[in-house]
Formats: structure tokens, C-alpha cells, sequence
């Protein structure tokens, strides 16, 4: 049997170590490992907070009441606006986010009747729980503009006006 366990594991199921990859790892758990990632983690946890509180403020509805993690699910079933056309609808404006399924959803995975929103993009790129109100006013504004191509379009020019705040690189100088 060793010809044909050696050809279902390999290379399948097992390959060489690949030297690049333990490199990375290496260098994300060391980063994991510092005061300033514990501090990132935590700005994520409390961006996603303030952002589902925010669009409760809207009128959305937060499945679970709310988030105690990096994401939350918002069901648009009150209005009257499935996933898709939100995910649609948002990236017109220059948001992403991805069409869900929510508990007891009937739309099936292609239409949905859920957004899902995560905060470690933002946060990485220096947003805090201020800006998180700001975006909670950029969604709720977009699906209410649904079907209005000329409107979306101004406002994601202030959506790419807020982001160019909150640059995706800042320059760093490495040490020789």
C-alpha cells in the first residue's frame, strides 16, 4: 500500500517546506507579539463597535445587536433592500463590502438579504472611531441613493477625498 499512500499525500497533502512562507510567518507572529499590534487589534475591535452603533443610529439593523469583533452583519431586510443591490449600490460610492446571508435568509447566497462590514482595512489605514461615524453616513447616504448613478458618482468623490486622508502606505525609511 506505500505506492498508493505516498500517491495520495504527496504532493497533495504534503509538500518541501517552502522557505519564503516560514519567513512570513516568522515576521507576522513577531509582529503579533508587540504592544503596538495588541493596540491595533484592539482600535479594530472598538472601529467595528463604533461603526454598528453608528448605523443603528440610521435605522439598520444590526444582527446580534451589535459586534463584539472586527465585523458586523447588517440585515437590510427592513429596508426593503437585499445584499446585492447594496454591494452594488456601495461600490458605486466606493465602498466595499460583501452581500451575506443572514439567520433565516430565503434569498439564497447570489442575492441575500445582509451586507457584512469589517473595520481592519480602515484601521490599518489610521481610522479611529470618528471616522467610523463618518463612513456609517457614507452607507446609510449611498442606499438611500439606490438607482441614482449621478448622485453615487459625488459621493464617491467624497468617499476617495476621505480616504486620501488615510493614505494606504506611509513612507518608512529602513534602518542600514
Amino acid at each position: 500500500y506505500a505506492k498508493k499512500l505516498d500517491s495520495q499525500i504527496f504532493p497533495g497533502c504534503q509538500g518541501g517546506p517552502l522557505m519564503h512562507v516560514i519567513a512570513a510567518k516568522a515576521v507576522a507572529f513577531k509582529e503579533a507579539m508587540t504592544a503596538d499590534f495588541k493596540e491595533y487589534q484592539r482600535q479594530v475591535v472598538e472601529n467595528a463597535k463604533t461603526l454598528s452603533e453608528e448605523l443603528s443610529n440610521y435605522g439598520f439593523r444590526i444582527v446580534s445587536g451589535g459586534t463584539d469583533n472586527h465585523l458586523l452583519l447588517v440585515d437590510l431586510r427592513p429596508r426593503k433592500l437585499t445584499g446585492k443591490v447594496a454591494e452594488e449600490t456601495l461600490d458605486k460610492a466606493g465602498i466595499t463590502v460583501n452581500k451575506n446571508n443572514i439567520p433565516f435568509d430565503d434569498t439564497g447566497a447570489n442575492i441575500t438579504s445582509g451586507i457584512r462590514i469589517g473595520t481592519p482595512a480602515v484601521t490599518t489605514r489610521g481610522m479611529k472611531t470618528e471616522e467610523m461615524k463618518t463612513i456609517a453616513g457614507f452607507i446609510n447616504r449611498a442606499l438611500e441613493l439606490v438607482n441614482n448613478d449621478v448622485e453615487l458618482e459625488k459621493l464617491r468623490a467624497e468617499v476617495k477625498a476621505f480616504c486620501e486622508s488615510f493614505p494606504l502606505h506611509v513612507p518608512v525609511t529602513l534602518e542600514t
